[in-house]
């Protein structure tokens, strides 16, 4: 989970459930990220904190797909935990980290978001190596 960058996080809303691809980094099992209040996934965990999610990478071939599963919940963060969740971030995400040196439509941007968490409350390990759809459920 440390090397990847992207999950996707799926929830659900008035409008149905929807899916959106987030960076994030984490903090063992924990993921934080970011985003606009205003886009579809945020508007759906104001109102139902309810998530699932998947990180793997782009594979060619199904015997080598490996990634993550999970469902949990996700809350915004303000206070210590977004000052936290904001210094991890910078850590694995350069342009956050030095955000006074990003380009002017960055620190615009940067200014408009929220800080979520997600807390896992099961986890997959998927290996399809190990045979077409395995996958162990990691105690948490």
């Amino acid at each position: 989970m440390h090397d990847h960058h992207v999950l996707t996080l799926a929830t659900t809303g008035p409008a149905g459930v929807w899916a959106a691809a987030v960076f994030y980094v984490n903090d063992g099992f924990n993921f934080y990220f970011l985003s606009a209040p205003t886009s579809r996934h945020s508007q759906n965990l104001a109102l139902n904190p309810q998530v699932a999610g998947t990180i793997q990478e782009d594979y060619n071939d199904w015997p080598e797909i490996k990634g993550v599963q999970f469902e949990g919940e996700a809350r915004r963060l303000q206070g210590a935990e977004q000052v936290k969740a904001i210094g991890l971030y910078g850590q694995k995400f350069a342009v956050v980290g030095r955000l006074s040196q990003a380009p002017a439509e960055i620190i615009k941007a940067m200014s408009k978001i929220a800080w979520y968490k997600v807390t896992p409350t099961r986890l997959y390990f998927i290996d399809n190596s190990l045979g077409f759809g395995h996958r162990d459920e990691v105690p948490l």
